[in-house]
């Protein structure tokens, strides 16, 4: 087995792509170019080296690729090439062009450790404006013969062509050659369909004022519906410039996210580097019907595809860091101005979620309980933006607060500002009464004047509750908004059918704890509230997060709930990978170790400062793995499957049992316990 910090065993792989600076009509300048960055790729462990259309001759010869003389060298040159590869990690991939049966072919080669695995012809020749290929090559419909002969290697010839790792499952490799990504369908469509993972554009795409930004979108849009990654490289330094320019972009996308870009118009070799997660783009395929449906009407063309198998072997068994980007809170953008838009856009959809519902109930009074933290606090100014949208008085918010045995002044003053702050009707109902009596029915130990404060004693507290504020909206003919977040869900940290896991509708049920707090932060930095209220968010974020039903203790430390079930920022990572995702355990904890290991690596969102930017060593990181495992797969779906309505916020999903998260409440989470157990041992932790 591999280590545990090799990229290759989680599914992972790292591609280059490179525009070398080309040397016009000099095969074998541009022979050792190739071979000089396909050497840095292997030293990089790239498993992928791209290099760009014609790359051999230079794709500006124009009629020079009607010499014999020059496609003899550029022929003899690709010999080199593939000989030369016989002890080199990464697939390399370049431009050439090849003769056959009396015809000229642009193509991409694919060679891998001293063999020629295939070549692909162009499908589609620009004719249009600068471009004039019809007057040297013929297209991928002219092919006579499905195997081509180059330098004495025999391999197979064609468009139907995938290329995949016997090694590394899901890794498999097509090509588009530069125009045909621009054509209406192109072939890497089909390809994808038929396996492909990876797709590899060889491209030479002169520049233009916008071009780099049509191509990025071009890429963009082709990897999400394909459902693949896209490896881009544009031709650069050294191509004729005798009426264009050349670039040398150079781009990777995974499903619609960038990974990386490159420098564009150096004087010398352009490179870039890219870890992509082939396991994540398999289980994308495995959801998504329409992929399946699409591969299911193009069967009859897909059969005819030919799957080139290769392996990797022997560097999956060395130590491969992930060098890839991991953002340590998926519900949350590093980009202050993607964080801005997301903030938008999940307030927007909590609060024109309510107004539906209140406006469709006919109801007209909202009621919520409010405790001074984050998830009431955002339910409230929903709640009251909400009104503000249906032209409601904000004083048929009856915004409630509850005191109970552990509630505290400060947490109380916050509620109260809030309140004050947002114009909204305050009531105040004790509970501590009407919760020493049920106590006492009970045969409790707290009657007695014992200082016993286990589940039954919490779940008295927060039963009563919403008890009350169930019958307050009956009384008020009103709505009981619910508070509790995505992620409580998940873990299952809140009270059954009679708690705070019920309500008439809950628009925090698809936030997870992360994205609350970021999203009090936004309304706090916006002042959609005023500097009063803005004041109070601040206070509000500020303080330890706690669901107040235990007294603190003798030196007044408050009960904290991440303490008692694990840091939400752990928690939140995780739930995103499994539910996103479906990934197992020994990725999630590599991923969380990448993202989590190390404070000072990396972006942080602006807004998480000081102590909040902590790390998590890997005991830490497996312990709190091993919490979320045992209750979201086990003991939490009981919960789940009984939710009120809420609305869905992100594409990583949300728990209702009408959507995105359908699982048997009387599961096992043995299966991932037990692997964690195995990679304890592994690790020594």
């Amino acid at each position: 087995m591999a280590a545990f910090d090799n990229l290759y065993r989680h599914r992972m792989v790292r591609v280059a792509a490179f525009a070398p600076r080309v040397t016009l009509a000099e095969p074998e300048a541009n022979r050792d170019a190739i071979l000089t960055l396909a050497r840095e790729a292997h030293e990089r462990h790239a498993a992928l080296a791209l290099f760009p259309e014609l790359a051999l001759t230079g794709y500006s010869v124009e009629d020079l690729h009607h010499q014999s003389a020059l496609l003899d060298a550029s022929e003899a040159a690709a010999g080199d090439l593939i000989a030369a590869s016989a002890d080199l990690f990464p697939v390399i991939v370049f431009g050439c062009a090849l003769r056959q049966h009396g015809q000229i072919f642009n193509c991409a080669l694919f060679v891998h450790r001293g063999r020629l695995l295939g070549v692909i012809p162009k499908s589609y020749l620009p004719t249009y404006r600068e471009f004039y290929e019809r007057r040297w090559f013929s297209d991928a419909t002219g092919v006579l013969s499905p195997v081509i002969s180059v330098a004495g290697h025999e391999a197979p010839f064609g468009t139907d062509l995938v290329f995949e790792a016997a090694d590394l499952p899901g890794f498999v490799a097509a090509a588009d050659i530069c125009e045909d990504f621009w054509a209406p369908v192109p072939p890497s469509i089909e390809a994808a369909l038929a396996g492909a993972s990876v797709i590899v554009n060889l491209s030479a795409s002169n520049a233009t004022i916008g071009k780099a930004r049509e191509r990025a979108v071009l890429i963009d849009a082709h990897s999400r519906r394909t459902c693949a990654a896209y490896v881009f490289c544009a031709a650069g330094a050294g191509e004729s410039t005798n009426d264009l320019a050349w670039d040398g972009q150079l781009l990777v996308y995974e499903q619609g996210h960038c990974l990386a870009q490159g420098e564009r118009f150096l004087n010398d070799h352009a490179r870039l580097y890219a870890d992509i997660d082939l396991e994540r783009i398999e289980q994308d395929r495995l959801r998504l019907s329409t992929f399946r449906d699409a591969a299911a009407r193009a069967a009859p063309r897909l059969k005819s595809f030919r799957r080139v198998r290769f392996e990797l072997a022997p560097q999956l068994d060395a130590a491969i860091p992930l060098e890839r980007a991991i953002d340590r809170f998926p519900f949350v953008p590093n980009d202050p101005s993607r964080l801005d838009e997301d903030c938008y856009e999940a307030w927007n959809i909590q609060v024109q979620s309510l107004a539906q519902r209140m406006r469709a109930s006919g109801v007209r009074r909202a009621v919520i309980g409010v405790s001074g933290g984050l998830d009431s606090t955002q339910a409230l100014i929903i709640t009251a933006r909400a009104f503000d949208r249906l032209e409601r008085d904000r004083a048929d918010i009856l915004a409630v607060t509850l005191p109970g045995f552990a509630t505290s002044g400060e947490s109380h003053r916050r509620a109260l500002a809030l309140i004050e702050g947002l114009g909204v009707t305050h009531r105040e109902i004790d509970i501590r009464p009407a919760a020493d009596r049920m106590l006492a029915d009970l045969g409790h130990p707290h009657a007695r004047g014992e200082p016993v404060y286990d589940i039954t004693f919490e779940n008295v507290q927060a039963g009563l509750r919403t008890d009350y504020l169930f019958r307050l909206a009956n009384h008020e003919a009103g709505m009981v908004i619910g508070t509790g977040d995505l992620s409580e869900l998940a873990l299952g940290w809140c009270t059954y059918g009679v708690g705070d896991q019920m309500s008439h509708y809950n628009v925090n049920a698809g936030v997870a704890k992360t994205l609350i707090q970021h999203l009090i932060a936004w309304a706090a930095r916006r002042g959609a509230f005023g500097e009063d209220v803005s004041r109070t968010l601040d206070d509000i974020l500020s303080a330890e997060i706690t669901p107040e039903l235990v007294p603190a203790g003798e030196d007044g430390a408050v009960q904290s709930t991440e303490a008692a079930i694990g840091p939400y920022a752990l928690h939140d990572f995780f739930l995103h990978y499994a539910l996103r995702f479906g990934f197992g355990p020994e990725k999630s904890a590599f991923l969380a170790q990448a993202a989590w290991g190390d404070a000072g690596r990396g972006e942080w969102p602006p807004h998480v400062a000081g102590g909040k930017r902590r790390a998590y060593a890997m005991d830490e990181t497996l312990g709190w793995l091993e919490v979320f495992s045992k209750r979201f797969y086990e003991t939490a779906q009981f919960k789940r499957t009984a939710m009120p309505n809420g609305p869905k916020l992100t594409s990583a999903g949300a728990l209702s049992p009408r959507g995105d998260w359908r699982a048997p409440s009387d599961a096992s989470a043995r299966v991932w316990l037990e692997r964690i157990a195995a990679l304890k041992a592994e690790l020594g932790v």
